[in-house]
């Protein structure tokens, strides 16, 4: 009988190497971050340690001192890499791996690797590959030593793993021809907002940082189906699902890509189209975890992308999300929101409050109607119930009464059709 072999992939140990630039900022919260996107691409962090410096060394990233540590530490922990905070220059890479002798990764290259293995859709996967093409090319003389000890690991996940040995103009034309597919999404995208703005139903984006728990807020609203998982990045191509509240009325929910500090220009970029979906969004819905300490924060940055997008002057539903984790009630205010509701989206708290909010923001936008439509137009009151909000309705000898909520591009023609 043939004997047979499983063949296990290595985990990687890594340490974490950070660079604080002055006291009291925010370096050790993002190292802890770090730490969990490390976990999430599959590694073993095995060390973490941080330098004080008035700036990045432009060399090294750290400085020579620090690196003698690193090299120490490497040795003593077995480790078979490290991964730095910040996105690293090809010289920097180029000479770390030389001083180092080891896989020298950087927070950018982790998050793609992560991106890589939640792509699921071929826009996803397209959007993933750009963008990994494109840090690959910005380094393709530092990553030389890398590239040729990787055999697996971080940085080796999805597409861009075929285009390791591609030499600069291979990847241009690459990425030529992903642009191009880029675009046309882009034109589907803009047809499908239009055919949107035309039925008159109204978007909401679902944003936040990432694992504030926005898909299981869509599954619990509408039966999306979306995976849930409480890992950073669980969910990575945008869902946009149909809900129909209490009154009739139906909003279109539209989840995006979560946020997250130092995101990427890389994902910024290639992400563009899908990101935007909250630029051309009627409203947003600002999910947060409440649960998490550092939740101030991530609200600052989730507020700063949507700023770098081009998001501005729409009306803000902060949900203050996970207060089934809450040991004791937690003052957060979110100045920027026009409502701010507690949820429990796993629970299902606090949803019944969300979807009057969302029926009073509709509303907002709607313009009264009241009066008697002749009964051959008849149409014009399945109009009012498919975009409108029908608030009573009365069959009468001279026609159809109504009073009604209406949106305001439609309020004209519908005026016209009362009778006098």
């Amino acid at each position: 009988m043939a004997e047979s072999f499983t063949i296990e992939q290595m985990q990687e140990k890594v340490i974490l190497v950070g660079v604080s630039l002055c006291e009291g900022d925010d370096t050790q919260d993002s190292m802890d971050e770090l730490a969990e996107l490390a976990e999430t691409a599959g590694a073993e962090v095995v060390g973490m340690t941080v330098q004080g410096r008035d700036g990045i060394h432009p060399g090294f990233y750290v400085g020579s001192g620090k690196l003698q540590e690193i090299r120490q530490m490497i040795f003593d922990l077995q480790a078979t890499g490290i991964i730095c905070d910040d996105e690293l220059s090809p010289a920097q890479l180029r000479n770390m791996e030389k001083e180092l002798d080891c896989k020298v990764m950087d927070r950018t290259l982790v998050i793609l690797d992560i991106f890589a293995g939640r792509a699921s859709t071929s826009e996803g996967k397209i959007q993933v590959e750009l963008a990994q093409l494109r840090y690959r090319l910005s380094r393709l003389t530092g990553l030389g030593t890398s590239l040729s000890r990787l055999g697996g690991g971080i940085g080796t996940r999805g597409p861009g793993e075929k285009k390791l040995e591609m030499d600069r103009r291979l990847i241009k034309t690459r990425i030529s021809q992903l642009k191009r597919e880029l675009e046309e999404v882009r034109r589907h995208r803009e047809v499908t907002r239009v055919q949107r703005s035309r039925s008159h139903v109204k978007v909401a984006a679902i944003v936040g940082y990432t694992n504030a728990g926005k898909s299981t807020l869509l599954n619990r609203l509408t039966d999306a189906n979306v995976l849930e998982e409480d890992k950073l990045f669980a969910t990575l191509d945008p869902t946009t699902r149909n809900l129909k509240l209490d009154s009739g009325q139906e909003i279109l929910l539209t989840d995006t890509v979560g946020f997250i500090r130092k995101l990427p220009h890389h994902l910024i970029e290639a992400f563009r189209s899908t990101l935007e979906e909250a630029k051309y969004a009627d409203f947003i819905i600002h999910v947060v975890d409440a649960s998490n300490p550092q939740r101030e924060k991530q609200m600052h940055i989730v507020y700063e992308t949507l700023h770098n997008l081009g998001v501005e002057g729409k009306k803000i539903i902060t949900l203050l999300n996970k207060q089934d984790k809450l040991e004791q009630e937690a003052l957060i205010k979110d100045l920027k929101a026009d409502y701010t509701l507690k949820v429990s989206a796993l629970t299902g708290e606090g949803l019944g409050q969300v979807k009057e909010t969302l029926e009073e923001v509709l509303r907002e936008d709607k313009q009264f109607l009241e009066g008697v439509f002749p009964y051959d137009m008849g149409g014009q009151v399945s109009a009012i119930r498919k975009y409108g909000e029908l608030l009573e309705e009365e069959y009468r000898e001279e026609g159809i009464y109504v009073r009604a909520f209406v949106p305001v591009e439609l309020y004209p023609n519908l005026n016209k059709a009362l009778r006098l």
